[in-house]
C-alpha cells in the first residue's frame, strides 16, 4: 500500500502522518505541488501512490492540485467536492442550514450599505469572517455601528472575494470552544479550544483540553459531515444557552496541539483510513 501526501507548506501534521504511516507499514511519500507543474490529461503521467491526502494550506491549490489528481483516476481524500464545500464558510453553512442543523445565525451582504442594513437586523456585536480563510485572520469583532463601518469600508477596496461580507451573530458562551475530528464514519477525539481572546484558534494561543465525546455531539458532528461528504475533517462547536451549534467544518484539519491532550492517535487513524479508502 503507497500513500501519497500533497502538500504546498510542510507543517507539523504532514509530519506526523509521514511518521505515522511509516510506523502502520505504510510506504508513505511527500508530494511538495507549490513548486510542481503537472500535464492537465487524463492520462497518469505523474505517481502519488495507491491513494492521497490531500494537505495544502491554500485553499485554491488544494482545489488544483484535487481536481488534476481526480482526472488522473486517483482516489483523493477529501475529495474535490468536499474540498470546495469545506473551504468556504458560505457554502457549508448554507448547507447545514438546509439540512436543519443549528448554527449562529448568519446573515450575507454584498456591499457595505447591505451589510450595515444586515448589521441593523443582526444586531451589535457581531463577527465578520472572509468566506474562505483559516487561523482566525481576517475575522473582526464589529462592537458598534462606528466600527462595523470602518470595516466594512476597509473590506470595500480588497479583493473582490472579501466583499462577500458574511456575518454572524456573536454567540453567548464559554471562554473556549469545540473541534471535534471525524475520520470517515466515526468521531475519534475531541478538544476544548480555550482563550481569553474572543478567537479561540490554537494558532492564534488557544489552548487545547481532552473534551469528552458525549452521544449528543457525537450525533450532531456527524450530521454535520454528511452534507459535505465522507472524508477527514475537524467540526468547530460552540457551547450556545440553546446547545451546540456548529460554526465551521475544516477539511484539511490540524492536530497538533490535539494528540498529546486526547491520548488519541489521529495522524494513525487518518493514514488507516486512507488504507481503507483505497481498497475500495
Amino acid at each position: 500500500m503507497r500513500i501519497g501526501i500533497a502538500y504546498d507548506n510542510l507543517r507539523k501534521e504532514e509530519k506526523m502522518l509521514l511518521e505515522a504511516g511509516r510506523r502502520l507499514g505504510y510506504d508513505v511519500e511527500l508530494h511538495q505541488v507549490k513548486d510542481g507543474y503537472f500535464t492537465v490529461s487524463s492520462k497518469r503521467d505523474v505517481d502519488f501512490g495507491d491513494v492521497v491526502l490531500q494537505r495544502c494550506v491554500s485553499y485554491f491549490r488544494g482545489l488544483g492540485i484535487t481536481a488534476l489528481l481526480e482526472a488522473k483516476g486517483y482516489q483523493v481524500v477529501n475529495d474535490l467536492q468536499s474540498c470546495l464545500l469545506t473551504g468556504n464558510k458560505l457554502f457549508t453553512t448554507a448547507l447545514l442550514e438546509k439540512a436543519g442543523i443549528p448554527t449562529p445565525k448568519t446573515m450575507l451582504a454584498f456591499t457595505k450599505e447591505g451589510g450595515l442594513k444586515a448589521l441593523d437586523e443582526l444586531g451589535y456585536p457581531a463577527v465578520l469572517k472572509p468566506v474562505i480563510g483559516s487561523w482566525g485572520r481576517l475575522v473582526a469583532l464589529l462592537k458598534d455601528r462606528d466600527s462595523a463601518e470602518a470595516v466594512l469600508e476597509d473590506r470595500s477596496y480588497m479583493f473582490p472575494l472579501y466583499q462577500l461580507y458574511y456575518l454572524q451573530e456573536f454567540v453567548k458562551r464559554p471562554p473556549r470552544d469545540i473541534r471535534a475530528f471525524v475520520v470517515g464514519d466515526r468521531v475519534v477525539a475531541a478538544i476544548y479550544r480555550i482563550s481569553q481572546n474572543w478567537k479561540t484558534n490554537t494558532a492564534l494561543g488557544g489552548r487545547a483540553e481532552d473534551c469528552p465525546v458525549t452521544e449528543e455531539l457525537e450525533e450532531l458532528v456527524l450530521k454535520a459531515v454528511e452534507t459535505v461528504g465522507e472524508g477527514v475533517y475537524g467540526v468547530d462547536c460552540m457551547e450556545s444557552e440553546d446547545g451546540y451549534l456548529v460554526h465551521e467544518i475544516n477539511g484539511t484539519v490540524e492536530f497538533r496541539h490535539s494528540v498529546s491532550v486526547t491520548g488519541v492517535d489521529i495522524p494513525g487513524e487518518i493514514i488507516k483510513y486512507a488504507a481503507r479508502r483505497a481498497k475500495r
